[in-house]
């Protein structure tokens, strides 16, 4: 069993996503034998960004594409070969301008490969390769974005941007579980948020392992 830990958060030892995230990985190593987490950090190991000649290259059939074309791709064809070779997919980040940190979506923009996370198929539609994956969002959150609690919930875009590449990749039922809200001014209210992301970790790590 092999899974994929992903943190995007710049703030190290600071960061309540990546408190959350290894908490959560750490439960699922006690309860899993032999469980192997293959750790990336976006703080440090930061995607590069797509340009034109990464989107021509992923666009040339393999077997025609230059040295620099290889070149250009390493990074995208390692990434994607780590995560289709892990089972589960542990992502975290703190929400940024009510949507991901830049550094994930360059993770997600080095992922979304035409004959590697996704399939063109003869009919015309597309089928993703991610369809076995069990994949969790940890987010943390400063306002309160919780739907029929918040009049903010509108702003929350981080929720499909995640949800909607995924889908396209295959992950149609990801779990989501949201620290919110992380505000300094609410002490009280911050305390709060943590301690119901941590239950919810633990209730979304009771039923994966459930099928272990």
């Amino acid at each position: 069993m092999r899974l994929m830990h992903v943190d995007s958060s710049p703030k190290g030892v600071k960061s309540n996503s990546r408190l959350l995230s290894a908490y959560y990985v750490d439960l699922l190593e006690k309860k899993i034998p032999n469980l192997v987490v293959d750790y990336l950090d976006l703080s440090v190991d930061t995607p590069p960004h797509v340009t034109g000649e990464f989107a021509k290259a992923t666009y040339t059939p393999a077997s025609e594409r230059t040295d620099a074309m290889k070149k250009e791709l390493e990074y995208s064809d390692a990434l994607c070969a780590r995560v289709l070779m892990s089972d589960i997919l542990v992502f975290a980040m703190p929400m940024y301008n009510f949507s991901m940190p830049s550094t994930f979506k360059a993770f997600i923009d080095n992922l979304v490969r035409t004959n590697l996370t996704y399939n063109f198929n003869d009919d015309g539609t597309t089928s993703g390769n991610l369809s076995r994956k069990k994949v969790i969002f940890i987010t943390t959150r400063g306002a309160d974005l919780r739907p029929g609690l918040s009049p903010w919930s509108h702003l929350d875009a981080l929720t499909p941007a995640l949800r909607s590449p995924f889908y396209f990749l295959g992950v149609e039922n990801p779990y989501f579980v949201d620290a919110q809200p992380l505000q300094f001014s609410d002490q009280e209210a911050r305390d709060e948020a943590l301690k119901r992301a941590f239950r919810d970790l633990d209730s979304v790590a009771l039923e994966w392992l459930k099928q272990y």
